[in-house]
């Protein structure tokens, strides 16, 4: 047992503070820790539902097909708010590759076939509570069954960009992409590169 497994949480309260896109709620609790001593604590928690994302890579173009799309947050803290990632949704009550599969044909026009499940991590745990499932899976241009873009009753307007793998990667370090989870999946192709088409 460590140190910090002595540790102990007791929620004094949880209490609603928005309800509106999401969910805002301020937690006190009571944090006992590794030491014995117990302080009265608050955090803010915000909780979107859990999510899922996807590398999609096309083994014979060699690019991935990735998104572009407007994101008030980013732009809120002086970004333009266009940024490029992997598709991605919430599960809205599916399982995680049902949710995928959906997400990538709606954003991309991609059906994907055979998906592979690669990990799942929070993303900003001191404050969200999403947890997000990571996915891979190879296309060609066969499987391009619709234009993308998203849904029009949730107003998205999503570009769909084919970008060769190492353009992306160089993306990264010029800041054009700078979005996590999309990072995280072109790190994880450039490690398994040769496996890409599995």
């Amino acid at each position: 047992m460590t140190k910090l497994e002595n540790a102990t949480v007791e929620i004094v309260e949880d209490r609603t503070l928005s309800d509106n896109w999401y969910h805002l709620r301020k937690v006190t609790f009571d944090y006992t820790g590794s030491g014995g001593q117990t302080n009265r604590l608050e955090r803010e928690v915000y909780d979107r539902g859990n999510g899922a994302t996807i590398l999609l890579f096309d083994p014979q173009r060699q690019v991935v097909i990735l998104v572009r799309q407007f994101r008030m947050p980013a732009y809120v803290n002086g970004h333009s708010g266009w940024l490029i990632e992997t598709p991605a949704g919430l599960l809205d009550g599916d399982h995680p590759e049902e949710a995928i599969r959906r997400e990538a044909v709606e954003e991309t026009g991609y059906e994907v076939r055979h998906v592979r499940f690669l990990f799942e991590c929070f993303m900003s745990p001191g404050a969200v509570t999403e947890r997000v499932h990571f996915f891979y899976a190879p296309v060609d241009i066969t499987h391009r069954v619709n234009d993308g873009g998203g849904l029009d009753e949730e107003h998205e307007d999503i570009e769909v960009l084919e970008i060769p793998l190492d353009e992306a990667l160089a993306m990264i370090g010029t800041g054009e992409i700078c979005d996590g989870k999309t990072i995280m999946l072109l790190q994880w192709a450039a490690l398994n590169r040769a496996t890409l088409s599995a």
